[in-house]
């Protein structure tokens, strides 16, 4: 993959919602080409996390949204390096909640926290079901 402004993001990506897409979308505009490491159903399991849906079902939703250039698995924690330089990162992603986190990376690429957008999350859609 040639340099052209990479971008890279990670999370599950369950119960999607304007949220997710409004992070996708300024992730992308930080870039040319826009990378998804999304959480394989293993690693959701050892994470404690439980997502509606499956890998697969995940995937197919982000591969349909505009935004997205690729999706790859993420296996594992560890693994951001490796797809820092497999993927040649200009700019890592991640919501705000994560400040802080990830500035180990800056020595690979630019660390990016961007805002949440307010009055949603996959916690609150969650919740609001249950009650």
């Amino acid at each position: 993959m040639s340099k052209k402004n990479v971008v890279i993001t990670y999370g599950t990506f369950d119960v999607l919602h304007y949220g997710h897409i409004n992070l996708l979308k300024r992730a992308k505009s930080l870039g040319c080409y826009l990378v998804v490491g999304l959480s394989t159903d293993e690693f959701n399991e050892r994470k404690g996390k439980k997502a509606f849906y499956t890998f697969n079902e995940r995937k197919q939703l982000l591969e349909s949204i505009k935004y997205v250039d690729e999706v790859i698995e993420e296996k594992c924690w560890e693994q951001k390096i490796t797809d820092l330089q497999k993927y040649h990162v200009d700019i890592f992603v991640m919501g705000n909640d994560w400040e802080g986190k990830f500035d180990f990376l800056s020595e690979y690429c630019k660390v990016t926290y961007l805002p949440r957008t307010q009055g949603i999350s996959s916690t609150m859609i969650r919740e609001s079901l249950q009650a």
